[in-house]
Parts: C-alpha cells; structure tokens; sequence
C-alpha cells in the first residue's frame, strides 16, 4: 500500500469533521465545561446543511443552516448546565440521543423519507483547491483562530482562568456564566461547520446517524490533545489517518466492517497508551 497523494487527501476529509467537532470540545473543556454531546451537535448540523442546501439552492446557505442550527441546539447544554446547573455529562448524553431521533424524525417529516435523503438537485460543496471544499482549508485555520484566542487575548485568558477556578475568576470580576454560554454556543457552531462539512463536503446527502461515532472520536482527541488547539489537531490527525487507511484497505479487498472498525480501534489504543505513559510517569 503506498502513501500517496490520495491518502492524504482521503485523510484530509476524513479529519475535517473530526477536528471542527474536536475544538469545540477543546474550547469547551477550557471553559470548565465537559462537553460530550458533539455526536449529537454534528449531527444536527448534518440535518440542517442538507435541508438548508436543498431548500435555497444555495450550499452556503446550507452551512450556515448547519451553523445556526448547532448553536442553537448547544443551547440546550449551556442553559441545562450554566443557567439550571445540570450536570453536563448526564446533559450530552440525553442530546445525543435526542439528536438521532430528532434528525430521523425531521427525515420522515421534511423529506417523506427513511433511511437516507439524497437527490440529484442537492447541491454539495465545490472543491476549491486540490479537490476540496473550503471547509477543508477552514478547519486548518480555525486551530490557529482558537490558539490565538486561547492564549493571546484577554478573552482567552478569561476563558482558561474559569475553566482551571471559576470561583477565583469570578472573584476577579470574570462572568463566569456569560463566558460558558459563549464558549458552549461557538462549539455549538463549530459542530454545525464539522456537519456541513460531512454532508455537503465528503458527501452530498443525509443519512440517519451518519456522523457514526465521529462526536466520540473528537472527544477521545480532546483528552489525547490535553483540551489544546494543536494537540487535538494532532490527535484528529491521527483518527483522520486511520480512516483513510481503511478506506485504501477497502480497495485492497479487505471487508468493509474490519476497515470501519480501524478509527475506533486506533481511539482504544490511543486511550491505552496514554494511560500506560501517564503511569509511567507519575511512577519515575
């Protein structure tokens, strides 16, 4: 198997949702809050690019469907854990798996379908260089926007201060609940980017539960990449890799469910590593 130039650009797309969902769990978990529902966000998203596309004839506006729609279903965990302090993990969950009956619900009723929606008159993404849609180049640069914000701007330094003593913040004069409904609302929209990407981008169509474990992978590369822009982009990397080489597996003859299989076998392994290095460690 050789690594070529159409490895790298099947992990290029692979990545991209995995890496816009990630970072909004990297900005999230800086801001204090352990945000687990980006399966169920991106998936929303994925909802919301298709219908948007299909209804204006317009891909962009089909993004920014996605993105508004995310943000507004993150609102669910910022009011549930910021306003009624729930407990944001119980919250995720719950969002998730409303997200799939709510998604194949919207499916039966908009499109008088089940299963998937696709139609020759959807419009996807044009590639813009090199074969790929913009959100490809955007996602690159939204690391460097967040590595920015993190650790170059005041709002930056809010947010990480909430997220390590929200109460010392707040006795500094930080609102704390204004900063974690702001950083729950972006990650709200960068989801909502990761979904447009994955059903107007990698392809042009809908499918119930399509994001297929892809909110759990970026969890998995928010705690590999210690919550920061770069090393969740490293870690994306990572899963992104591992799926391409499945997708070349697949052409070499290998079966579908062993290849599918590799993201989420290379997530354990990354998961086993680093606890083992951690151990070891904390033990020298």
């Amino acid at each position: 198997m050789n690594f070529d130039l159409a490895l790298l650009s099947s992990v290029l797309r692979a990545v991209t949702p995995i890496l816009f969902a990630a970072l909004a769990g990297a900005l999230c978990q800086r801001a204090g809050v352990f945000n687990i529902s980006l399966e169920g966000t991106m998936l929303v998203g994925c909802f919301a690019a298709v219908a948007g596309s299909w209804f204006t004839g317009n891909p962009w506006l089909g993004v920014l469907a996605a993105v508004l729609a995310s943000a507004a279903y993150s609102l669910i965990l910022a009011i549930g854990s910021v306003a009624l302090g729930g407990d944001p993990i119980v919250l995720s969950i719950a969002m998730n798996l409303l997200a799939v009956g709510l998604t194949g619900f919207l499916l039966r009723t908009v499109f008088g379908t089940t299963g998937s929606f696709s139609d020759p008159g959807l419009r996807g993404l044009d590639p813009v260089l090199f074969g790929h849609s913009p959100l490809v180049y955007a996602a690159w640069v939204a690391v460097a926007v967040l590595a920015f914000l993190l650790y170059r701007t005041t709002w930056g330094l809010k947010v990480r201060g909430i997220g390590e003593n929200a109460e010392a913040a707040a006795n500094l004069g930080v609102n704390v609940a204004r900063e974690r409904y702001r950083v729950i609302i972006a990650g709200g929209a960068l989801c909502g980017l990761g979904g447009a990407q994955l059903a107007l981008g990698n392809v042009t169509l809908f499918s119930e539960n399509m994001t297929a474990g892809r909110g759990w992978i970026a969890v998995v590369a928010v705690m590999l990449g210690m919550a920061a822009p770069v090393g969740v982009l490293l870690a994306a990397l990572l899963f992104g890799l591992a799926e391409g080489l499945g997708f070349r597996l697949q052409g070499l003859g290998l079966p579908q469910q062993a290849t599918d299989a590799a993201p989420y076998v290379v997530t354990l392994l990354a998961l086993f590593s680093q606890r083992l290095f951690r151990r070891e460690r904390s033990t020298t």
